[in-house]
């Protein structure tokens, strides 16, 4: 898909405040409210934006506690096996396989230390992981989307 620069505006104005109207986005971007609806159906239509949804301040749900794991599998793990065992916890917001020498990264939040002691404990015990490797999060020194310029 190609975008131009009114379709990036928009996508720029929606991450910055996806609640805008239609309105304040084309008085951002010049144009009409029904011309920047109808571009936002084509970016969902094609897949450039992929949804909307609301971003919680993880703190306020108690998750306080920050962490990236590593995980080292066995033989030929595949993707889709991993997948389907860290899904398990709540606690994995994100995984991806990597490249270098871990097979797996996953970023873990949870309400203490403890927690995420206990979370690496139950995926060390997924029959697949050989080890692990983690690092707790101290502070957060960027934090958002990827720019739209």
């Amino acid at each position: 898909m190609k975008l131009d620069e009114l379709d990036r505006a928009i996508i720029k104005a929606l991450v910055e405040d996806a609640r805008a109207t239609y309105a304040e986005i084309g008085a951002q971007v010049g144009l009409s409210a029904p011309a920047v609806k109808r571009r936002v159906d084509r970016l969902v239509a094609t897949g450039a934006i992929t949804g909307f949804s609301a971003q919680v301040e993880p703190s306020a749900l108690g998750w306080t506690t920050e962490a990236y794991v590593e995980l080292f599998c066995r033989g030929k793990t595949s993707p889709s096996e991993i997948a389907m065992a860290v899904a398990r916890h709540p606690e994995i917001v994100s995984a991806c396989t990597v490249t270098g020498e871990a097979d797996a990264l996953l970023h873990i939040r949870a309400t203490d230390v403890s927690h995420v002691e206990r979370i690496i404990e139950r995926i060390a015990a997924e029959p697949f992981v050989v080890r692990t490797k983690s690092a707790i999060v101290l502070s957060r020194l960027i934090n958002g989307s990827p720019q739209t310029g």
